[in-house]
């Protein structure tokens, strides 16, 4: 910035204050705001820039107040209230203040977030050097662009919990996905949880760019499958078409143990009867005799007989028996409130699983275990 004392041209504050033509009185806006940014300013020179800023704010022509914006959108010669005043202006006066003005705080940001203007929002997300507690409000309260902007900005604090609120909001969008898997950084959580959603080439550049094992991808798309695959079958139960579902995920090879225990611990019992009643090769009404005969035997063996994992038919055993408790008591829930009583039951009776087997289950009934969750709930168990 140039040194010397503030010096306002007298034709331009002419034009300024009498002129009726907008354009000549935004042209002297832009070049009095432009002198007086460039220079150094004693206290009391600064004060009477900041005074003509906020007279020039009140300009009833867009054009002179969209002078005032463009020229110092940079500057902190801009009063912070002139500045706000400017950014609930219409969008081409507001978008050049907010996305760039220095003066505001991280309140005045989430403020503006707040107020709800898509395009104000983007402006807040395509801040260069964004705070943390900033992003994550716009993670959390604004639009779909707005966060698809904050993924593409890597000069951006964007933390990992305000990344996992993206996912949880826009994890459907296949373009908010791509972009968020194409960041230069993303924790492991974050890529593990795109891998389930994206697209076959968002994937492979995921696995490439973040190292992730094939395995472990394979396995996190084998998840989402298979709760798409729960998800659809609601349709199926309302339209009393389970049976044939089922013989076409047999098909498919998409019937197998990961699939059936998801089913039964949320309750979609008709599923497990008719996909052990097909792996074991028997008829629906045997397959629900054995299934739900009340001895110990009837379970065991069309389980075995569908060639089952030997290590989780004590799970099973405990989803049935929950289920048929649940049944037992008549009480109408409604499906989420039906999985959490089941998921909560069942897990107090998995007391002789070991931990291997535990976490198993925990993926597979979609939990999110903390790295001791396994032993918190053996214990929990125990206690019980």
């Amino acid at each position: 910035m140039a040194s010397g004392s503030l010096r306002v041209n007298e034709t331009d504050l002419k034009l300024l204050i009498r002129s009726e033509v907008e354009e000549e009185r935004a042209t002297a806006a832009h070049k009095l705001c432009r002198s007086m940014d460039r220079i150094a300013l004693s206290d009391e020179e600064r004060a009477s820039a900041q005074k003509l800023i906020a007279f020039l704010s009140r300009d009833t022509a867009e054009l002179v107040r969209r002078a005032l914006a463009v020229t110092l959108r940079s500057s902190t010669l801009m009063p912070t209230e002139v500045a706000l005043r400017l950014a609930a202006d219409i969008d081409n006066i507001a978008i050049p203040m907010i996305s760039q003005s220095p003066v505001f705080g991280d309140g005045d940001l989430i403020a503006i977030i707040r107020a709800g203007r898509s395009h104000a929002q983007i402006a807040v997300a395509s801040r260069q050097g964004l705070s943390r507690d900033v992003a994550e409000v716009v993670a959390s309260d604004a639009g779909i662009e707005a966060v698809r902007r904050l993924a593409a900005n890597d000069n951006a604090d964007f933390s990992e919990r305000a990344m996992s609120i993206a996912v949880d909001r826009f994890g459907h969008d296949e373009e908010t996905v791509t972009i968020l898997a194409n960041r230069h950084i993303l924790p492991p959580s974050i890529v593990d949880r795109l891998v389930l959603v994206a697209t076959e080439q968002v994937k492979q550049h995921l696995i490439t760019r973040h190292k992730v094992p094939l395995e472990t991808a394979v396995r996190l798309s084998d998840f989402a499958r298979e709760r798409a695959t729960l998800d659809v079958l609601d349709e199926a139960i309302r339209s009393q078409n389970v049976p044939e579902f089922v013989r076409t995920l047999h098909a498919r090879r998409a019937l197998n143990a990961s699939l059936l225990l998801r089913a039964v611990a949320r309750g979609q019992m008709g599923l497990f009867e008719h996909g052990l009643s097909i792996l074991a090769q028997v008829p629906h009404h045997r397959a629900w005799l054995m299934i739900h005969d009340a001895g110990p035997l009837g379970l065991r063996a069309i389980y075995d007989r569908a060639g089952l994992p030997p290590r989780l038919f004590s799970a099973f055993r405990a989803a049935v028996d929950t289920w048929r408790n649940i049944q037992a008591e008549g009480t109408e829930l409604d499906a989420e409130a039906f999985r959490q009583r089941m998921l909560e039951r069942f897990m107090t009776q998995m007391n002789t699983l070991g931990r291997d087997d535990l976490d198993y289950l925990m993926d597979r009934l979609d939990m999110v275990p903390t790295p001791d969750h396994a032993y918190a709930a053996r214990a929990q168990i125990s206690v019980a």
